[in-house]
């Protein structure tokens, strides 16, 4: 299987999230991250919002406005470079601190995100490098078809969190509403991504037993 990287000669639609924009291009490959509901405590999640919209503000850019990322996309290329190091690279860290009830820790929970992962693979998708973390998931997936990114992220969700809240006797929201979803554009890219994800269990001290991690051929 060849993971298909994203073609700038193609059409690519943008939406806007409430965190993030989410690209969208068929059957190309995406880096996708989807965490627990208390991963990020809600006053870090304010002040991040808050570093972002003032980035964005001394760069010309209204965070306010539904085309706060086309307008990010017509600045110079290290000025956007700049600004995806720095706030996707921080909405990671804080993931990988491990912060909040971190219950896929636990392996038949862990198993139920991996069960999911796993169910369409080679059907709606083709899976690459994948960790399911404490309090985080991490996954490398190709679409086929036309399977956007978001809907399928939002099934994977849905499906876990019933299953998940059921086993724990829970009610209420298990996963963040929105997910993070970055289309890769290089071979680079791609090979940085899958290194990332390798490494992260080792990088958030981890033992056997307290992830489950994937690495495609």
């Amino acid at each position: 299987m060849t993971f298909e990287l994203f073609d700038p000669a193609s059409d690519v639609c943008v939406r806007e999230g409430s965190c993030l924009p989410h690209w969208y291009q068929p059957g190309v490959t995406y880096f996708v991250t989807f965490r627990t509901e208390d991963s990020i405590p809600a006053h870090a999640a304010r002040a991040w919002h808050r570093r972002r919209d003032d980035w964005l503000r001394r760069h010309g850019v209204e965070p306010g406005r539904q085309t706060w990322t086309e307008a990010l996309q017509r600045l110079p290329c290290e000025m956007q470079r700049e600004f995806h190091e720095t706030f996707s690279r921080e909405y990671l860290e804080f993931l990988d601190r491990g912060l909040g009830e971190c219950v896929l820790r636990q392996p038949e929970l862990a198993q139920i995100v991996m069960d999911s992962l796993r169910y369409f693979d080679g059907q709606r998708y083709h899976l690459g490098d994948l960790v399911v973390m404490p309090n985080h998931v991490h996954v490398l997936t190709c679409l086929r078809g036309t399977t956007e990114i978001e809907r399928q992220c939002y099934s994977w969700k849905k499906f876990t969190a019933t299953q998940i809240n059921r086993r724990l006797h829970r009610q209420g929201r298990f996963w963040q509403e929105e997910s993070f979803d970055h289309l890769v554009r290089t071979v680079e890219q791609l090979d940085a991504i899958c290194r990332y994800i390798a490494s992260n269990p080792i990088k958030a001290g981890l033992h056997e037993g307290e992830y489950i991690l994937l690495s495609s051929p």
